[in-house]
């Protein structure tokens, strides 16, 4: 079969983890410390296309019809695809990022679902879901969540080839929604991959953040299985402030959190004052997403417009995974 001329284009959606990793026992593997629950967004999402081309000499890579300068990681990434294909031609890759990139909104996660996917059938694989997953997470670890739709579950394994993600329920049956503040889409200053490096070597609270999170994860497994959202809410929101919480004790500290995102969750207690359910989380990056029912949207919304532009508030849906333009 030949690849030139033959563009192939995926599109993958953020997910938000409602269980969050944070810390990696295989850096170069992306093997996590530990197993992680998340939400796939319709709301927010990528679209890549890659072709492979005998006249290349390098990748190249266009984002939102930029040429990238610097993609080192695409390359290897790329490379862990031609030695699995066993092809030796360069691609072009051309992607467009309906999220913004590296704000704590899961743009790394649809980035590399979609290039993995794209990058994978264009050089003539045929990957399953699960190979898919292994594929994605060699780019970025939440990305392996985002081949799924609705809720997903990356199991941390101890290898290259037990660590990926697996569906726990889609379509989606819970009533559950979220609504993304975007308070900040500039990139950060500290990424994740650092952060979390310090916090591993340096917070003397991580060994307790482990053990709690093994725990939170039963939790809103039951929760899902039993359309419970209540516990869903709750156990989500103490697992991202616990996230957090390394942050602030490792050395040197540092804070993903802005003044705008306490003032988001002083909007969410007051709702929760008012008998308005719903919760907040926080990935790395100051924006918070809400977590609510249908119901609540509209209230929730009308408490933000008090602070927010309309603009920043992004209502999304559960969406889906992997799909082939």
């Amino acid at each position: 079969m030949s690849l030139d001329n033959n563009p192939i284009t995926a599109r993958a959606h953020t997910n938000i983890a409602l269980v969050k990793y944070w810390g990696k026992k295989d850096e170069k593997l992306i093997i996590p410390n530990n197993s992680s629950i998340s939400l796939t967004l319709d709301e927010f999402y990528t679209e890549t296309t890659v072709n492979f081309d005998d006249n290349l000499h390098q990748d190249i890579m266009y984002l939102d019809n930029k040429k990238v300068n610097s993609i080192k990681s695409i390359t290897n990434f790329m490379d862990i695809v031609r030695n699995l294909s066993n092809i030796n031609k360069f691609a072009k890759i051309i992607s467009y990022n309906h999220v913004p990139t590296s704000a704590g909104l899961a743009s790394s996660a649809s980035g590399f679902a979609a290039l993995a996917a794209a990058t994978s059938k264009a050089a003539g694989l045929n990957l399953n879901d699960k190979e898919l997953s292994k594929l994605a997470r060699r780019g970025s670890g939440s990305a392996t969540r985002s081949i799924y739709g609705g809720f997903a579950e990356w199991k941390k394994g101890t290898n290259d080839k037990n660590s990926y993600a697996v569906s726990i329920q889609n379509p989606v049956k819970m009533d559950i929604n979220m609504i993304a503040i975007i308070l900040d889409n500039q990139p950060k200053k500290i990424s994740s991959r650092k952060g979390m490096k310090i916090s591993v070597n340096t917070s003397p609270y991580y060994n307790a953040w482990e053990k709690q999170t093994t725990k939170d994860l039963e939790t809103v497994k039951d929760a899902i299985y039993n359309n419970d959202f209540t516990a869903l809410g709750k156990t989500a929101e103490l697992n991202s402030m616990r996230m957090h919480s390394l942050t602030l004790s490792s050395d040197p500290s540092y804070l993903y959190l802005n003044k705008d995102s306490l003032l988001v969750i002083n909007h969410i207690k007051a709702l929760r004052d008012k008998g308005i359910e719903c919760y907040y989380t926080m990935d790395a990056g100051p924006n918070v997403k809400i977590i609510c029912q249908s119901k609540n949207i509209k209230k929730i919304k009308s408490e933000l417009l008090q602070s927010f532009d309309e603009e920043k508030i992004k209502i999304s849906k559960p969406g889906e995974g992997i799909k082939y333009l």
